[in-house]
């Protein structure tokens, strides 16, 4: 996955609560086995209301997406995150998500910040009166700013560490690599062989 480090643009102010997988990325598109290509399928159902923030041209190519409370309920499907990621955003600035698809976007590179319900619709009031606005998230110094406004955010330092680097499961395994080399090195051959 690609390093996340600063986060810089326009913002989509989703202003609903509890938005479910279901709606983020429809279950009929889970058959698919490629992870890219959803992010046409994203919120599919309310993109046939006219009004939907996401077909208005004037959010076109944002970056972070502002939410509501209990942000990606719903069920467990990665295919949510690799939604959304199709959209081009690559963070997410919600009072709360849900905590699987928190976990998804962490797995997936997108960053999640989590701030108070009045700093949200701050920033969404800000989105929505001016589409051009620009939020920076800067994961180093864990802060959010648009123009002179700016707060600061808890994130778990492993996943921020992991985020920085760009480190997924796989990739943590494989930092890991010449250990592993010494361990099967020095091991004794009476024990099976991975075949490395």
């Amino acid at each position: 996955m690609d390093a996340v480090t600063n986060v810089t643009g326009r913002a989509v102010p989703m202003d609903r609560s509890n938005v479910d997988t279901d709606q983020i990325i429809p279950a009929k598109y889970l058959k698919r086995i490629e992870r890219t290509g959803y992010g046409p399928f994203a919120f599919e159902a309310w993109r046939k209301d006219p009004d939907f923030v996401l077909n208005n041209a004037s959010y076109d190519g944002a970056v972070i997406m502002l939410a509501k409370h209990n942000f990606g309920s719903g069920s467990s499907r990665e295919h949510a995150v690799w939604a959304i990621e199709g959209l081009g955003v690559r963070a997410l600035i919600a009072p709360s998500f849900a905590d699987i698809f928190r976990n998804n976007c962490f797995q997936g590179g997108i960053l999640t910040v989590e701030l108070p319900e009045e700093d949200v619709d701050e920033l969404m009031r800000r989105a929505t009166d001016d589409p051009t606005t620009e939020i920076e998230i800067d994961l180093e110094t864990q802060t959010v700013r648009a123009a002179e406004w700016e707060r600061t955010f808890e994130i778990d330092p492993f996943r921020k560490y992991r985020l920085q680097r760009g480190l997924d499961d796989i990739s943590m395994t494989i930092e890991y690599d010449a250990d592993v080399a010494a361990f099967e090195a020095q091991r004794s051959p009476l024990f099976p062989s991975t075949g490395v």
